[in-house]
């Protein structure tokens, strides 16, 4: 589903990114994980085509995402920070990323599951951040893509809302989906993942199940092992 090859990425003399081998397979839930800082939102940019970097080979869906943009329309993105205008209403803006996609759209299911219903004629400017967040995870489900990437996607939810992302998710990887997802909420990761990938300055220190990692860390639960890798690295 996702290979990436000795990815590397600097911003000016800040190397983000140094050496990154990364494989993961088709269908389940991976969790990218690591501090401020560590390098995950630009792997994630570096997937999708919005970073460069500056030496490596990425694919995606046996595509090398150099050889063109159409990869991307296999892909659904929640960025952890949305921007839209804010003078569109929120139903203008789903149907202006349905043309945009040109894609068949599960929207209504996914309006009724978030309570949206009442929110579509209203402006994107006078949306709580916590609504703003449930029409950010429609658009980022509604066009059916085999592979979904969530950038921080618990932001704002209330513990309903919340509920239902996880049981969304749930349902998407019970289809067969690959879905990457960054938090740093650990239950909410704990509860939905299969898989971890941990990023610490720009390496992958660990990739494997949580129990593995409690094992290898030799910790009781999930943060302790979590913060064995930070405080083993940090020394």
């Amino acid at each position: 589903m996702v290979n990436i090859q000795d990815l590397y990425k600097k911003f000016g003399k800040n190397e983000v990114l140094s050496g990154v081998n990364l494989d993961i397979g088709e269908g389940g839930i991976f969790a990218v994980l690591g501090p401020n800082g560590s390098g995950k939102t630009t792997l994630i940019k570096c997937l999708l085509g919005m970073v460069i970097p500056n030496k490596g080979t990425i694919s995606v869906l046996g595509s090398n995402i150099k050889n063109g943009s159409a990869y991307r329309r296999k892909i659904d993105y929640l960025p952890q920070i949305a921007n839209f205008p804010s003078n569109l209403k929120v139903k203008e803006l789903i149907t202006m990323l349905k043309d945009l996609r040109g894609k068949t759209m599960v929207d209504k299911d996914l309006i009724n599951l978030f309570k949206l219903e009442p929110f579509l004629d209203k402006k994107l400017g006078n949306l709580s951040g916590g609504t703003k967040q449930k029409v950010n995870i429609v658009l980022a489900f509604m066009f059916d893509s085999p592979l979904i990437i969530l950038d921080e996607p618990t932001s704002g939810l209330d513990p309903i809302s919340l509920i239902r992302l996880k049981t969304l998710i749930e349902t998407e990887k019970a289809k067969g989906k690959t879905i990457l997802i960054t938090s740093h909420i650990m239950s909410f990761v704990e509860e939905v993942s299969d898989e971890i990938v941990f990023l610490l300055e720009g390496k992958i220190y660990f990739k494997g199940s949580i129990n593995e990692l409690k094992t290898k860390t030799n910790q009781p639960d999930f943060e302790h092992a979590i913060a064995s890798i930070l405080t083993e690295n940090h020394a």
